[in-house]
């Protein structure tokens, strides 16, 4: 299909924030690329063009990016080459002429942060940075999606997070934000939004929460960083990976992941979904 002039490409448009910003912005109609692994899982939207391609694959990356003004950039897979993929990404949407790229990082991406994937972020803004690209660095704190349902089948929500606190956000709020700055990017450009929600919780908050608004008992067991290496053995998955799922919680125990911003109701002009608001919209309340 032909596609006008500021064309926007959205990557990860068949998870579950990239798929929400496409739907915004056709919805919107704002012109789209999508850049997929698999085109036969694209979604089909009105003014949007599919093209292949991988953070991975530099050649095909580059292709898919000619005509291109913005990208956004959600942070791919885990992986032990991660920074890797995503260097090469950034270098090929140079190299093919894009103007700015907004990527979704993380909340206090750091050099020596104490989740160690929010590293792997701060090296690809830092990428991002020397590429020559315009951009926009959207830092989102960890998903309040994901701690609705993170108790485990016996309704225990395990790690060693002890009373620290995360200002957590909803999915639907992160890509509420991009959809906003993917709109009007020059008027964001070379800023950097750490998006939250309206609250710090503790887990046993959480916990409790979860209780109440769904009728299931969730509790919150604080585990030793050693029981919590020890419990997740059994999943099969490589070091560094469980290193990373540990590291979630110890940040949360360190402080890290609490400040609460304005950022959301900064850019959307409304206030951030609360994790009861999250539970309610999933089905998951009592009625």
């Amino acid at each position: 299909m032909h596609e006008p002039e500021g064309v926007v490409a959205v990557t990860g448009a068949t998870g579950r924030v990239g798929g929400r910003v496409a739907r915004q912005l056709a919805d919107a109609g704002v012109p789209q690329r999508l850049l997929v692994r698999d085109p036969s899982r694209a979604p089909e939207l009105a003014h949007a063009g599919v093209a292949r391609a991988s953070y991975a694959d530099g050649r095909a990356s580059r292709a898919a990016l000619q005509g291109v003004e913005t990208v956004f950039m959600v942070s791919g897979a885990e992986a032990p080459d991660r920074v890797e993929q995503h260097a090469t990404f950034i270098d090929a949407a140079a190299d093919a002429g894009v103007r700015r790229l907004v990527y979704l990082s993380f909340y206090g991406a750091a050099p020596d942060a104490t989740f160690t994937l929010a590293r792997d972020h701060w090296a690809t803004e830092e990428h991002v940075r020397t590429s020559g690209l315009a951009w926009t660095f959207l830092r989102d704190n960890l998903y309040l999606d994901f701690l609705a349902f993170v108790a485990g089948d016996d309704g225990v929500i395990r790690g060693p997070a002890g009373d620290g606190r995360v200002a957590a956000v909803a999915i639907d709020d992160i890509a509420d934000v991009a959809a906003t700055v993917l709109r009007d990017p020059g008027r964001h450009q070379g800023c950097t939004y750490s998006l939250t929600g309206p609250a710090a919780l503790t887990l046993e908050q959480v916990a409790a929460t979860v209780s109440r608004v769904t009728g299931r008992e969730v509790t919150f067991h604080d585990e030793t960083v050693g029981e919590a290496f020890a419990s997740r053995e059994g999943y099969g998955a490589p070091a560094w990976q469980v290193k990373a799922w540990v590291s979630t919680y110890s940040a949360i125990a360190a402080g890290e992941l609490a400040g609460v911003t304005d950022h959301v109701e900064r850019a959307t002009g409304r206030s951030p979904r609360t994790l009861e608001h999250v539970l309610r919209s999933s089905g998951s309340g009592t009625s």
